[in-house]
């Protein structure tokens, strides 16, 4: 299957002129890997955070953003996260794509250049207009809140 593209402007700065520009890992991939543009190692020590460079500045096309996502490897086998994903980079952002990474984990982490932080997505935008009303309509859940959908606790096995 091909995947319908969309033109998006990309700035190496300085500190990425080495590395390889974001692309798709395999034919089915929705996000492209970003990298730590860093020049000195950075060590996590768990439950801290950073904000990681990536040396990219983009131009979005209008209606398009760019979603910031963990990588699943990273946090499954070292708790490393993305505190505020998804992360959004907004179609009039001019800047350096930069990228808050935590340390779930609970042992330190070290980032190197070049490493693969998270992944990028873009994604189309539908914005809302909202419509004020006195009342809602009725639905079968209500205002039933959280876990009234069945969540039911799995215990983790630590090792």
């Amino acid at each position: 299957m091909t995947h319908p593209t969309i033109p998006v402007q990309v700035v190496r700065l300085p500190q990425a002129e080495d590395l390889a520009l974001p692309h798709y890992a395999s034919a089915g991939a929705a996000g492209l890997d970003l990298q730590a543009a860093i020049t000195e190692p950075v060590e996590l020590q768990p439950g801290a955070r950073a904000l990681v460079p990536t040396g990219l500045k983009v131009g979005l096309p209008r209606g398009y953003e760019l979603q910031i996502r963990p990588r699943s490897g990273l946090a499954l086998r070292h708790g490393i996260t993305l505190p505020n994903a998804p992360g959004t980079i907004d179609e009039d952002y001019r800047g350096e794509i930069g990228v808050i990474v935590m340390n779930a984990g609970s042992e330190p982490f070290i980032l190197v250049r070049g490493m693969r932080i998270a992944q990028a997505v873009l994604a189309p935008v539908v914005r809302l207009s909202w419509e004020e009303v006195d009342t809602l309509d009725e639905t079968a859940r209500g205002t039933a809140g959280f876990g009234s959908t069945g969540f039911v606790a799995v215990p983790v096995d630590p090792a």
